[in-house]
């Protein structure tokens, strides 16, 4: 292998093990911190009305937004930490695409994807919305979602009416 190939692949995999990082990591955040003390913020989400508006939510993304800058700031392209910054940006888009504008429809967009995994990822999103508080919630991550039937039951065991 090349030193170029070499340098190449382990960007590479430097970029996906930031995304499956950032799954687990933005996993538990959602879980202990938006649905624990940051309530104040994400229930501006889980009230919100259909509406291209801003959420009180949006601020999360903002706070994540610059620190991702900053690791860009702290790196350049040969630095780690400037890839590790690219992966949570990637994350982040990926977050935006699917969370925003396919689930929650924050942008005009029509299409429906037939693909599995993506209802599958729709679905646990809005059952994760069925249970309003803070607390009981189910389905966490935002580009894994457990199976169906699982959520559900965790769902009928919190009170939940789905």
């Amino acid at each position: 292998m090349t030193s170029m190939a070499f340098l190449i692949l382990s960007r590479l995999l430097i970029v996906v093990a930031t995304l499956l990082v950032m799954e687990v990591a933005v996993t538990l955040f959602h879980r202990h911190v938006m649905h624990g003390f940051g309530w104040g913020w994400h229930a501006s989400h889980h009230n919100a009305s259909k509406t291209l508006s801003w959420e009180k939510n949006d601020l999360y993304a903002i706070v994540f937004t610059g620190a991702a800058i900053l690791l860009f700031a702290l790196g350049d392209t040969h630095a780690t930490i400037w890839w590790i910054a690219f992966g949570i940006t990637l994350y982040g888009l990926l977050y935006g695409i699917l969370h925003d504008v396919l689930i929650h429809r924050r942008l005009p967009v029509k299409w429906k994807p037939r693909n599995a995994y993506l209802q599958r990822l729709i679905t646990a999103h809005h059952l994760h919305h069925a249970v309003r508080s803070r607390e009981n919630g189910v389905s966490f991550g935002f580009l894994y979602a457990p199976p169906l039937d699982s959520i559900r039951t965790q769902l009928r065991r919190n009170g939940a009416r789905r």
